[in-house]
């Protein structure tokens, strides 16, 4: 005797070995033996054979009608035996077979639409309004089906579907796994065996690798657009004292968020006041208010080579960029000085306007404010004032440059060694007079500009001094900021944010509070309304500050700052890698001369490319090499090389700080395949789950 099972969810065939009230004993056709309980037992029979008599009620079974299995069925509950009875018998009396009531049982069991199950071999039919419905979800998703094939198809092809298209860095980023485009995707990858990316980029769904990338970073960033909604700029009401100072700000030509500028006065009477002039628009944009929030939705501005991101409206920025010519509403620091000793005797904040008498912008002027021009206006005392006569605010300039190298000397002697400028920084600039979005072709020049260049040093050195200050200031008065510290300059002492004046070993200071950039970051921005109300109440400013101690909303701040800036400047590297690369290419460059650093790794001499390069693995630290460039991937960002000569190993010992930015460097390197969330080995359940 034989026996018809239902075990988790599947029917199985076997025979029976031995019988009791409540279980049965059955060997399957495999040899295994099973224990299966009385209830699950839905059918007996003596021929043919288990696996026979399955095949043959599996093929029965394809032949029933739902439809008309529906319309015979009882409208109460009902057994497999009954509609196979009605399905199949012309006579009412006589029973169906066992093979057409296991038919009618495994056609019931696959069809929950039609039929709902209400036990072990027992059902209900649907109601004729869930199951209309039911089909017209059935038939929906048979289209669908349809219509991933059809697309994967056109992929295959290289054509790509603009429902694909549009849905392009959805797809590869941040995919909804059961959407019918992704489906498309994986099911042409699989049948073309092209990887997604790949196949993507052949089938034209790339405009441009430019686009690419500045797409893909609008979609994680900025996934509601770039432009600002429509309002108002603020201004301020209050009545502002004016300065009696001639203000100077020292930018690149291409900058238009202009935050911070300088005075000198009394310079040749022994007690020089030092001004460092910061724009203010925290006297306008308050806590929680329409640009408020935008400026919070963005956190920083944005920087590419030709073109940038601002994190506030332009009308904002016009209304507080410390513009020549004009008498600009300003948080001011005031420090007065011995004018040989640069000893500091005290310091002062104030709220004023401000009058801006000049914009310098040090591309400009580095040619002329060189070290060697600085030095040798040092060594001719006698005629270092007829030699700064000659340029514009040269006086001011000479001066501010002694300034700054006293102050960074004095943050060496904290830091406990000297900072280095090894490397030079570069420049990007394209060749694209308008101004607007560049479209990735643009022809791009790229120039060096050696760190600590005498105007950087006094604008970075003034900056340094004002948030630190700035910084203890605060925690003077009990009102909390924002603080970037570091405990130490121990390898892996990483650089942090938090709201408590802490230690800045990298720089050598006490506490250091970002204040001096507001316009173009937010942490500068909540920093200067701490400010402000410390301007305004004195020590009475941590009960009416904006932002209090262990304020949430100052963490939250943090988190968020933390998170875009780290996003903005991986990006802003990796563009720039691109923008490296286009370089190559318009330039013919097909070797270069390169340092070895780590690994195969390679640094290019002259430009701001890391790549890996075959041959420099085991190669010391230093070694110069020459390298033939490979092929360029503007999609992944990709180059690599070979070593073909080997030139000679730069002299003196590896630095600290050469180590660490080789490091950095690794970590910037940005090459190699984009990691994707395509997975085209997924199986429809990872999908579901996935989504889930």
């Amino acid at each position: 005797m034989f026996v018809l099972f239902e075990e988790a969810g599947k029917h199985l065939a076997g025979r029976i070995l031995s019988e009791a009230d409540s279980s049965l004993q059955v060997e399957l056709d495999s040899g295994k033996r099973v224990k299966v309980k009385a209830v699950n037992a839905l059918l007996k029979f003596e021929k043919p054979a288990p696996a026979e008599f399955v095949a043959a009620a599996q093929k029965l079974s394809a032949d029933i009608e739902l439809e008309l299995a529906w319309e015979f069925a009882s409208d109460e509950e009902f057994g497999f035996a009954e509609l196979a009875r009605d399905y199949f018998s012309a006579d009412p009396s006589k029973p169906a077979t066992v093979e057409q009531q296991a038919a009618a049982l495994l056609r019931l069991f696959d069809a929950p639409h039609y039929f709902r199950r209400a036990g072990k071999g027992r059902f209900k039919k649907a109601p004729l309004e869930i199951l209309q419905l039911a089909l017209a979800a059935i038939e929906k998703k048979k289209q669908v089906a349809l219509q991933i094939t059809a697309w994967a198809e056109s992929l295959g092809q290289g054509e790509c579907p603009e429902p694909i298209r549009e849905q392009l860095y959805k797809i590869l980023f941040k995919p909804d796994k059961n959407s019918a485009e992704y489906k498309a995707v994986v099911e042409a990858s699989k049948t073309t065996h092209i990887a997604p990316l790949d196949l993507l980029q052949k089938s034209g769904a790339i405009a441009s690798p430019y686009q690419f990338h500045y797409k893909r970073f609008l979609f994680e960033n900025f996934p509601k657009g770039t432009s600002f909604p429509a309002v108002q700029a603020p201004t301020h009401t209050e009545e502002l004292p004016l300065a009696n100072v001639q203000a100077f700000s020292i930018d690149d030509s291409a900058t238009t968020e202009i935050d911070d500028a300088l005075s000198v006065q009394g310079i040749g009477t022994g007690t020089v006041m030092l001004g460092i002039h910061i724009a203010a628009p925290g006297l306008a944009v308050q806590p929680g208010s329409a640009v408020d929030l935008l400026g919070r939705a963005r956190l920083s501005t944005v920087y590419m080579p030709g073109y940038k991101l601002t994190m506030l409206p332009d009308d904002v920025v016009q209304n507080y960029t410390l513009m020549a010519g004009r008498n600009c509403p300003a948080v001011s620091l005031y420090v007065t000085m011995d004018e040989a000793t640069f000893d500091i005797k005290e310091t002062a904040t104030r709220l004023e306007l401000v009058p801006i008498a000049a914009n310098l912008r040090h591309d400009m002027l580095d040619s002329t404010f060189t070290e060697a021009f600085f030095e040798e206006a040092s060594l001719n005392a006698i005629d270092n004032i007829a030699a700064c006569a000659r340029f514009d605010w040269a006086t001011e300039l000479f001066y501010l440059h002694k300034l700054a190298k006293h102050l960074k000397s004095q943050r060496e002697v904290a830091r406990g060694k000297p900072e280095n400028f090894n490397r030079p920084d570069y420049n990007f600039k394209l060749d694209n007079p308008s101004g607007q979005e560049p479209v990735g072709n643009e022809q791009v020049t790229i120039t060096t500009r050696q760190r600590g260049a005498p105007l950087d040093l006094i604008v970075a050195e003034a900056m340094i001094l004002a948030n630190s200050t700035w910084g203890n200031w605060l925690a003077d008065h009990g009102v909390p900021g924002i603080y970037r510290s570091q405990a130490s300059l121990a390898p892996g002492v990483k650089v942090r944010m938090g709201t408590k004046a802490l230690p800045h070993a990298g720089l050598g200071v006490k506490s250091y509070a970002w204040s001096t950039s507001p316009l173009r970051r937010y942490t500068d921005l909540v920093n200067q309304w701490q400010i402000i109300a410390c301007v305004k109440n004195g020590h009475t400013a941590a009960l009416v500050a904006p932002f209090k101690a262990k304020d949430a909303e100052l963490f939250s701040i943090i988190s968020g700052f933390d998170a875009a800036y780290s996003a903005y400047n991986a990006y802003q590297n990796g563009i720039e890698r691109y923008w490296t690369l286009k370089y190559l290419q318009q330039n013919g460059i097909t070797e270069l001369v390169a340092t070895a650093f780590k690994d195969n790794l390679v640094r290019a001499d002259e430009l701001p490319l890391v790549l890996p390069a075959t041959g420099a693995l085991g190669l010391p630290r230093g070694a110069r090499v020459r390298v033939k460039l490979g092929e360029i991937d503007e999609i992944t960002l990709d180059i690599t090389g070979a070593v073909v000569e080997r030139l000679d190993i730069v002299g003196g010992d590896v630095t600290q700080a050469d180590l660490e930015e080789d490091d950095q460097a690794q970590d910037d390197l940005g090459a190699g395949p984009i990691a994707i969330a395509v997975d085209v080995n997924e199986t429809p359940q990872d999908a579901a789950e996935t989504s889930s």
